[in-house]
Formats: structure tokens, C-alpha cells, sequence
């Protein structure tokens, strides 16, 4: 089963990646996001229609639920940092920064708060972790996407807190399903909202991206998540996360290679490759 993990964790790294590197590139990341939330529910609407003619009534208590609630609520959250952090960065700097500040903020909390002590490649995995953000902070023109990028990884870490004890209560295809059409409704209300309240203004002339566009990223992002969720029902986090951010490097590399992001590119690609260094350790 570890195996299938792994093989699980992995697709979800490809699909994860890509999604990001289409909407950096989409203009408006924000608005695309809100396309994307309202084809990906649709999606899941339409994939797992089978499962519930098959399988039946799936399971979800009042505890599910409401840890479904509040995930999605952080998942929102998490757009609307992670869109900021684009509008601001580049690709290359700010996907290392989000991605590998997530383990590193629960490595906090268990130190701090659960009073966890590490082993020694624990420890390493830590230093690389802060040598990697560091790295990819200092590689950046102005820095004006750290702060939004590292917020990223806090709701990450929340997020995925929650969903992991949420997903073993709940049939995990329904608890995603659930996840997203929550986010569907939120997205698209909260981005009303900051606009009446001036709060949000679109990015230049960026167009929405196109309907057919919007489905790609939001298949990418559900069946991305989907995998990770079924993957954390059956095989411990330390085993998934590791695995699914290997989406780092290849994503700065993507960002250095592709989108022409070449300014200190060996300092990015470094700090890229220490924080998935760190994020392994830290499964250990």
C-alpha cells in the first residue's frame, strides 16, 4: 500500500505543478481561480456521479463535515494568498517559498506547542528547509511576494491538518467532492465582496481565462487533490507530503527554463532543491 501511496503522491506532484504554472501565466491569477473553482466542482459533479450510483450513500458525520467546512474555508483563503503572491512574484520563487514553508511551520507547532523533539536528520531537514526559503527570498528582485507566499504555507499546513483527520472520517471521493463545491460558492462571494468593498482591483486588462482553460486547471487541481486525499486515508503524511513536492524543483525549474525567470537562477534553483531536500528529511 506504501507503494501505491508513493505512485499516488507522485501524479498528484506532476498535476499539481502544472496547474500552478497555468495560472502564473493566465493573467489574473485570482480571476482565473474563480473560473477554475466553479469547472472543478463541476468536474467532481460529473466524475463521481458514477461513484454514487455504484457505491451508494457515502459516509459523512456532523465531524466530517464540519472539518470539511473549515478546510475549505482555509483552501480560499489559500487561493487568494497564493494569487497575491503570483501577481507579485515570479513562478520560480514563489512556489519553493509556499511549498516548503508548509512542513516547516508544522515542525513549529509540534516543537512549540506539542513538545516533539527531532532526530538529527529531522534537524538537518529543518536547516535546509531555512537555507532553501532563505535562498529563494533573497533571489527575488524585491521580495514583495515573501510575505503572501509564506502565508500560502500557513494555510497549507492548516488545511491539510484538517483534511487529514476529516478524510478518515468521511468517504474521502465525497469528503473532495464536498471540499470543492464549498469552495465554488466561496471563491466567487468573497471576490464580490472585496470588490464592492475596494478591496480588490483586476490585474491590468487580463481577461478571464477561457472556459476550456478554467476545466484543464480545475481537472488538474481536483484530481491532484483527490489523489492526496485517498492517499492520506490508507498511508501516513510523512510518506504523501515528502513525495508530492517534488513539484518544487520542477516547477522553479519550469519558471527559470520556460517563463524566462532567469535573474540569480542558480541561487533559485539551489534553495528550489534544498527545500525538497528538507521537506525529505523531515519524513524521516
Amino acid at each position: 500500500m506504501i507503494a501505491l501511496a508513493v505512485g499516488l503522491a507522485l501524479v498528484a506532484a506532476v498535476l499539481h505543478g502544472t496547474w500552478n504554472v497555468l495560472v502564473k501565466v493566465s493573467g489574473d491569477p485570482i480571476t482565473t481561480f474563480r473560473r477554475v473553482t466553479l469547472t472543478s466542482a463541476l468536474v467532481a459533479t460529473i466524475a463521481l456521479v458514477p461513484a454514487w450510483l455504484v457505491f451508494g450513500r457515502p459516509a459523512l458525520n456532523p465531524a466530517a463535515a464540519g472539518l470539511c467546512l473549515m478546510s475549505s474555508v482555509l483552501e480560499t483563503t489559500y487561493l487568494w494568498l497564493l494569487s497575491t503572491a503570483y501577481r507579485r512574484g515570479e513562478l520560480s520563487a514563489v512556489y519553493p517559498i509556499a511549498r516548503g514553508s508548509a512542513p516547516l511551520l508544522s515542525v513549529v507547532v509540534g516543537l512549540l506547542i506539542l513538545g516533539e523533539r527531532l532526530t538529527t536528520p529531522q534537524l538537518a531537514g529543518v536547516a535546509l528547509l531555512l537555507i532553501g526559503i532563505l535562498a529563494v527570498t533573497l533571489s527575488q528582485a524585491t521580495g514583495r511576494a515573501t510575505v503572501p507566499a509564506l502565508l500560502t504555507g500557513v494555510a497549507i499546513a492548516a488545511y491539510t491538518s484538517l483534511d487529514r483527520v476529516g478524510v478518515r472520517l468521511a468517504t474521502p471521493w465525497f469528503y473532495a467532492w464536498l471540499l470543492f463545491a464549498l469552495m465554488a460558492v466561496e471563491l466567487p462571494l468573497s471576490l464580490w465582496v472585496a470588490s464592492k468593498l475596494g478591496l480588490y482591483r483586476a490585474a491590468g486588462n487580463a481577461a478571464p481565462p477561457r472556459w476550456g482553460q478554467a476545466t484543464i486547471i480545475g481537472a488538474f487541481m481536483w484530481a491532484g487533490y483527490f489523489l492526496v486525499l485517498y492517499a492520506l486515508s490508507f498511508a501516513p503524511l510523512a510518506v504523501v507530503a515528502p513525495v508530492r513536492e517534488i513539484a518544487i524543483v520542477a516547477v522553479a525549474v519550469w519558471g527559470v527554463w520556460r517563463l524566462g525567470e532567469r535573474g540569480r537562477a542558480g541561487m533559485k534553483l539551489s534553495g528550489a532543491l534544498a527545500t525538497l531536500v528538507g521537506v525529505a528529511l523531515l519524513a524521516v
